[in-house]
């Protein structure tokens, strides 16, 4: 049976795939760091425990917690790599582990590491990020700041990740559940809102607007 490119790996990982960024970052995650444990798709010792916590993982004996989740989602994907298809890391990992859960976890510990950093801070559940990692490009971004900021439940990121696959726009999906894509709530210093409000009355210009150019310059630099 030849595989779809949707069977296989992504390869544009830009950090070691099953390496602990995140899970061994004593910033994030404090004390647990020192427990971090790297998976590498080239060391068949390192294989051989992602099998182990793979197969633990879906069992559920690595426990229902964030990190240990974090943990399962990094062997899923070093054993997607090592294997170089969702299907032969299935199999690899015993009759109890199905495609569907390797490639969907596999793609967790690929999401882009600011947002996995939340997931490992328990401000995205895990079960919340899965969903998150179901579209590409700048809406896994999006999507996660709406979790953030919106307290989306884990039924609806999952509509709203069906719904994106299914060719709605994001911001669409998002209304729909009561979202405004881009709004934010900011506390500001009081002389900053006060010189904020100040210049957005002289020049009769939004202070969104004025915002959001402060902060593309900030960001360009």
């Amino acid at each position: 049976m030849t595989e779809t490119p949707d069977d296989l790996p992504p390869t544009d990982r830009e950090s070691p795939v099953g390496e602990p960024v995140i899970r061994g970052d004593e910033r994030v995650v404090g004390d647990h760091a020192a427990n971090a444990v790297s998976f590498d798709p080239d060391d068949p010792e390192r294989v051989a425990a992602a099998v182990d916590a793979v197969r633990g993982f879906a069992n559920g004996d690595l426990g229902d917690d964030h990190l240990a989740m974090l943990r399962g989602a990094a062997a899923c994907a070093a054993l997607v790599r090592s294997e170089q298809s969702y299907k032969a890391a299935a199999e690899r990992a015993g009759d109890d582990v199905t495609v569907p859960f390797v490639r969907k976890w596999a793609r967790v510990h690929d999401l882009p590491q600011p947002v996995r950093r939340h997931v490992a801070l328990g401000h995205i559940p895990p079960t919340a990020a899965k969903h998150i990692a179901r579209v590409g490009g700048d809406a896994r971004y999006r999507l996660a700041w709406a979790v953030l900021d919106n307290d989306l439940t884990v039924r609806q990121v999952r509509q709203v990740a069906s719904d994106v696959n299914d060719g709605r726009s994001l911001d669409d999906a998002l209304r729909d559940h009561g979202v405004t894509p881009g709004e934010l709530t900011l506390t500001l210093p009081p002389d900053a809102y006060r010189d904020l409000r100040r210049r957005a009355a002289m020049t009769d210009t939004d202070t969104g607007t004025i915002v959001a150019n402060a902060l593309d310059a900030y960001l360009d630099d």
